[in-house]
């Protein structure tokens, strides 16, 4: 044990049983400890025992009773070292003079390391980073303590460095903080080390590194509170120029316009932004006592040209609560306390470019009751101004995300067709799962479980599966657009199918029950689309190519408690996969940008156009002055060594 209380059970009866600690130090000569009798109580030393009895069982404590602090000057009862005790104990369980249990405990305890005394007003000196490192050990974690593999670490001592000294942390993390770099001249850790190097390498001294700040940059920030406050979008001399697709919409207090949304791990968010020009119908779960009030209506909307509206608000009742109550508990009509609540509501935002010209919203208010689950639902639609009936018109022909994909059966003389995931329900069996359209841009992942028998056939089975999975895609086409229409061939792509196995191929599995291989267990729908143009900034997106394929799964019996069981369950999935590609290919790479290549500095070791930056304004290590007068010696030296080259030189010199 290493803390002041440790807890063990006694199983079996304990009437009767008489319970003892003692303290069991080991022999001098031979190491062993000292053999225990049942003569011994519950406390021994600076040690309690308690125990607490029941039924079959008894929960026996051992705790300390001394104080752990270390020694100040001049104190008493306290720790003289940071090991503060070492002991053994034997916890015994005896029946009159037969030891029934026996426990052995090695109690390493070491002191507090929290300080009990007077705190110095000194303000720490924290180095700054840019000139030196804040710690010399980055590895020292733990205070008070010897860090595993921390060489650097001086609360280790000899002993416990030996137990880890060949493997030790290296680098900045175990200590070398100031390590030699690669440009250094006096380094040696580049393996090939260039001609050049010599000529372009750094005389400089370690202390100037550039690891400094490799684990602490130095500067602190002050953490901001997710109110959903934003900075005002607009200055006095520059108006508000509208929404784009995806912007938040804005109030009049300069927060977030918010509607309950569902997160990415499926959670409702009360207080998520509205983004311009995104429809969302939303569904979330809540009780009497976690309901909390929305935003409220009488929240002025910025339009996107500084001026504000009001919404139009109106209130409706709910008759039919079954449609939203969702689990009722059992509760006496007495203790029922039931208050009206908000059930559902509904947004309209009217636009028109990039302005909010109108916002209609419906409230419909129910009673919930205490014990009651409430489903309420929060839809958001956008509707252009343009539009008929409440009906918006398909003015932008590309796809936007969220819509459903469209499908069609050319084959067929009924072409409307549909492309479905599953919706499971209940228990996610196949049998009572629904489906729910291919949304476009949306990546899904679905799936339910088929009741398989263990005598069932392998053919049957794939035949089976396959039909479940063929169920989902009832269309042979895709449409390219939003608008896409039936009597334009051009408007639509084929759906490419690759199947893994033929139908008609009998796989033999040898008479074996239960166990079937290439089951099409699998469903990968891939979806190409790209960008093709814009339309009142809205982008267009066209699908190009949409392709199924199959995946498929071994298949075995799994045998549950005594194998009583002759049905076991497959799962099978189908996934669907956005990708997105270019509109048009990207320009093949001239000859100019692989030769340009060679010399960017991002792309390459050696930067050629660096060469002289010494020389230029940028270069602050050393005064200008001298710089350029380096530079020019080093061009004399240069055109000296270059004039001694040339033969004519060796002839005028032997004359």
């Amino acid at each position: 044990m290493s803390g002041p209380r440790v807890n063990s059970f006694f199983l079996g009866n304990s009437s009767g049983v008489n319970f003892s600690i003692i303290l069991s130090p080991r022999d001098e000569e031979t190491g062993k400890l000292q053999l225990a009798n049942c003569s011994g109580s519950r406390r021994a030393g600076d040690w309690n025992l308690d125990v607490t009895t029941g039924v079959s069982i008894s929960k026996v404590t051992v705790s300390l009773t001394r104080a752990l602090e270390l020694c100040l000057p001049n104190a008493t009862e306290c720790c003289p070292s940071p090991l503060c005790m070492l002991e053994t104990l034997q916890v015994l369980a005896c029946h009159g003079s037969v030891m029934l249990a026996q426990l052995l405990i090695q109690a390493e305890i070491f002191a507090n390391s929290s300080f009990p005394g007077n705190v110095s007003e000194n303000a720490t000196i924290i180095p700054n980073q840019a000139y030196k490192p804040l710690g010399s050990c980055p590895c020292n974690l733990t205070a008070g303590a010897c860090d595993v593999r921390c060489c650097c670490d001086l609360e280790c001592t000899p002993d416990l460095q030996q137990l880890f000294s060949g493997s030790c942390f290296t680098g900045v993390f175990g200590g070398d903080v100031n390590p030699p770099f690669d440009q250094l001249c006096s380094s040696q850790s580049m393996e090939y080390v260039p001609e050049w190097f010599p000529f372009l390498c750094v005389h400089s001294s370690l202390d100037n590194t550039p690891f400094l700040g490799y684990f602490y940059h130095g500067s602190t920030s002050t953490p901001k509170v997710p109110s959903f406050k934003i900075p005002l979008q607009t200055s006095p001399g520059k108006p508000f120029t509208g929404y784009s697709k995806g912007d938040p919409i804005i109030t009049e207090e300069d927060e977030y316009f918010t509607v309950p949304q569902q997160s990415l791990a499926g959670q409702c968010v009360g207080n998520a932004p509205v983004a311009y020009l995104h429809n969302f119908d939303v569904k979330c779960l809540t009780s009497l006592q976690s309901y909390m009030e929305g935003l409220p209506h009488n929240v002025r909307i910025n339009t996107g040209t500084a001026d504000f509206i009001q919404q139009n608000v109106v209130y409706r009742t709910i008759t039919d609560r079954g449609k939203f109550i969702t689990e009722s508990e059992s509760l006496h009509i007495a203790e029922v306390l039931c208050q009206n609540v908000t059930f559902a509501e509904h947004y309209k935002f009217i636009w028109e470019d990039k302005n909010i010209e109108q916002v209609n919203v419906t409230v419909f208010l129910g009673s919930l009751c205490d014990g009651e689950i409430l489903t309420q639902r929060f839809t958001v639609e956008f509707l252009s101004l343009k539009s008929t009936n409440g009906e918006e018109l398909i003015e932008t022909p590309g796809y936007q995300v969220g819509k459903p994909v469209r499908a069609a059966n050319l084959n067929a003389s009924d072409p409307l067709g549909s492309l479905n995931i599953w919706q499971p329900a209940g228990r996610g069996l196949c049998a009572s799962a629904t489906y729910r359209p291919v949304l476009f841009g949306v990546d899904s992942y679905s799936g339910c479980i088929l009741e398989v028998d263990i005598n069932e056939d392998c053919n049957l089975l794939r035949g089976n599966v396959t039909e479940k999975l063929n169920a989902l895609i009832q269309a042979t086409h895709i449409g390219k657009s939003n608008n896409s229409s039936y009597s334009d061939l051009n408007d639509w792509v084929e759906i490419i199918s690759l199947y893994p196995f033929n139908s008609d191929t009998n796989v033999s599995t040898g008479g074996l029950k239960g166990f079937c291989p290439d089951i099409p267990a699998n469903l990968n729908i891939r979806i190409i689309f790209a960008e093709v143009g814009a339309v009142q900034g809205i982008p267009q997106q066209q699908i190009l190519a949409v392709q199924i394929s199959y995946s498929t799964v071994l298949w075995q019996f799994q045998c549950g408690l005594g194998c009583k069981n002759t049905v076991s369950f497959l799962p099978i999935t189908a996934s669907v996969q956005f990708i997105k590609i270019p509109a048009q290919p990207p320009p093949p790479v001239t000859r100019y940008h692989k030769i340009y290549a060679e010399f960017d500095c991002n792309q390459n070791d050696v930067c050629w156009p660096e060469l002289f930056y010494p020389l230029t304004r940028s270069y602050t290590g050393e005064p200008y002055s001298e710089c350029l007068a380096k530079g020019l010696l080093l061009a004399f030296l240069v055109l000296v060594a270059a004039i001694m080259s040339n033969p004519w030189f060796s002839k005028l010199w032997n004359r």
